[in-house]
């Protein structure tokens, strides 16, 4: 048995579709784009230890021991079979990672904000700008919601906000901070997993937005080479809550991508 033993959300049945999160969420983060995906596929929508209905990891709890969780949280809950993997912001990392340890399983990539380089300083990322403040809203919100709300997405809105409520708040609210900290001490991998698998050949996506100032969008344009099937899509006025911020049309980008894969 797998130490901590992975919880997941699974919805339909067929070709499995692994989902990833981001840092300091949850599963839910993901939710709203299920409906983008079709008949005859299984989406498993982990929650990774620390977050939601997972249990903390023993030891360093870092990324590396992530990736090894992973790898096998995937092998108990999609099999042994090809799976596509779909990676959001360090969920985006650990989803590389996963194709230079089982490059012959993988069968396609979806990449959404997803984080290239784990070291801050080295990222090159995009100014955060609201095109269309909502004075209004955030005076109504809670200070503690609405400082993640704003730094994380640029879409004001209430149907944003709403989104936001139901599908990130409640992973924000129920990690565990200890493993929070135990992984931003060990927030790094080896080595570039597209050091270690050159080229994917299968079906990906990679969609950033265009005002991301966490991940930005000039580090994944720079791996394009290692994708030579990627669709590459920077979508306007989005910040790293891209699929919060624009969901339909970062649903009608995975619906291509997902149309692409060998189901």
């Amino acid at each position: 048995m797998m130490d901590p033993e992975p919880f997941a959300a699974v919805k339909g049945e067929g070709f499995p579709i692994v989902f990833v999160h981001g840092m300091g969420v949850g599963h839910r983060s993901l939710l709203l784009l299920d409906d983008a995906f079709p008949k005859g596929t299984r989406r498993i929508y982990f929650d990774l230890p620390g977050y939601g209905r997972t249990s903390v990891m023993p030891g360093p709890g870092g990324l590396p021991e992530y990736a090894n969780w992973l790898l096998d949280a995937i092998n108990e809950l999609a099999g042994r079979g090809r799976f596509a993997l779909v990676g959001n912001s360090m969920g985006g990392a650990l989803a590389r990672e996963m194709i230079a340890h089982m490059p012959g399983r993988v069968a396609g990539l979806a990449l959404i904000a997803p984080v290239i380089d784990p070291v801050i300083a080295h990222r090159r990322v995009a100014e955060h700008d609201v095109h269309d403040p909502n004075p209004d809203l955030m005076h109504k919100l809670p200070l503690d919601q609405v400082l993640d709300f704003i730094r994380m997405g640029v879409n004001q809105s209430y149907e944003a906000w709403k989104r936001y409520q139901m599908y990130v708040l409640p992973g924000i609210r129920s990690f565990d901070r200890d493993a929070y900290a135990k992984l931003e001490r060990r927030y790094w991998l080896a080595d570039d997993p597209e050091r270690t698998f050159g080229t994917f050949d299968g079906p990906t996506t990679i969609i950033c937005g265009r005002q991301d100032q966490i991940v930005g969008y000039e580090d994944q344009e720079a791996v394009l080479p290692h994708y030579p099937n990627a669709r590459y899509t920077v979508v306007e006025e989005a910040g790293h809550n891209v699929h919060i911020d624009r969901p339909e049309q970062v649903k009608a980008l995975l619906g291509d991508w997902a149309a692409r894969l060998p189901l």
